[in-house]
């Protein structure tokens, strides 16, 4: 469904690239051409991974190498979607 939204938007959008050829690290979604990824970071209110002290490190190093290969990364949780449409529509408005 996300996947969908965001198409509807702009085309490109693939799941799960993985956008470092050293690390496994993937992106929930990316559209290589804006060379933007879109992330959904699940389990803030269960303790999930994102937020105990060893996934949330790994994410920083994950997002801080994105960055230094060029990327643009934009974190949401699952309530938050409304925002990824919003963001985004901001987004290529301001990059033509």
């Amino acid at each position: 469904m996300i996947k969908q939204i965001l198409n509807s938007i702009i085309k490109g959008w693939i799941t799960e690239y993985k956008f470092d050829t050293k690390r496994r690290w993937r992106f929930d979604f990316s559209n290589k051409k804006l060379k933007l990824a879109i992330e959904i970071e699940g389990g803030v209110w269960n303790r999930g991974r994102h937020i105990r002290g060893k996934g949330f490190i790994a994410d920083c190093e994950k997002y801080n190498q994105a960055q230094l290969l060029g990327w643009k990364v934009l974190r949401y949780t699952p309530q938050q979607l409304n925002l990824m449409v919003d963001d985004l529509t901001k987004y290529l408005e301001g990059i033509k």
